[in-house]
């Protein structure tokens, strides 16, 4: 027990190291050899999160690969550390737009990683799943009911947009019944979102 307990601390000595030397030293290049390290040899989450972050724009001298990235962020999606949320969503992200993996867009690959990110409570993922079943594509039909499942959740976890979608679906009856009451209340709720998002931006700026 304790010798696993000692490899855990030790990985995550390496992930402060990598962010003390990005942070304060800005060395990325030596900030990138550390999350390598950690990445490929002790499977770490957080650093194959932020190789894969490098990777995405070449940073630290590491080469510019979507594929790489990706490769990184399943790594890190499947370690259940902190980041790895991020790391399904970015995932799902890189299989939808078809960059980071062979032959193209994969929206099967997207969804299942949507998912896992939404299960999370990753917000931007369940509204990028309720637009997936909204749009309908090869290889995945369009679903009302599970694009307004998504969006709902996208709304109760905060995201301005998942209540627009869910309070229009109410307007006009698509996926659910009609429900004008519930269209005001989700169109309400984005509003709320909106000037929540306004004032903070406003407070960060001061």
């Amino acid at each position: 027990m304790n010798e696993s307990l000692t490899g855990l601390e030790r990985h995550e000595g390496c992930q402060r190291l990598a962010d003390y030397l990005e942070g304060v030293k800005r060395n990325y290049e030596a900030t990138a050899q550390v999350l390598k390290h950690n990445c490929e040899v002790n499977g770490h989450g957080e650093s194959c999160y932020k190789l894969g972050a490098y990777h995405v724009t070449g940073k630290g001298g590491v080469t510019e690969c979507l594929k790489s990235a990706y490769s990184c962020f399943m790594k890190a999606c499947n370690t259940k550390g902190k980041k790895s949320v991020d790391a399904c969503h970015n995932v799902a992200l890189l299989a939808h737009d078809g960059r980071g993996v062979e032959g193209g867009t994969d929206v099967q690959v997207a969804r299942q990683y949507y998912e896992r990110a939404c299960e999370g409570g990753f917000a931007p993922s369940c509204f990028n799943l309720s637009t997936l079943f909204i749009q309908g594509s090869p290889g995945l039909d369009k679903n009302m009911p599970s694009a307004l499942k998504y969006a709902l959740r996208a709304c109760e976890l905060g995201h301005v947009w998942g209540c627009s979608n869910a309070s229009r679906m109410y307007k006009l009856g698509d996926g659910t019944e009609k429900d004008d009451q519930k269209a005001e209340e989700l169109k309400n709720r984005a509003r709320e979102l909106h000037g929540q998002q306004k004032e903070r931006q406003l407070k960060f700026g001061e």
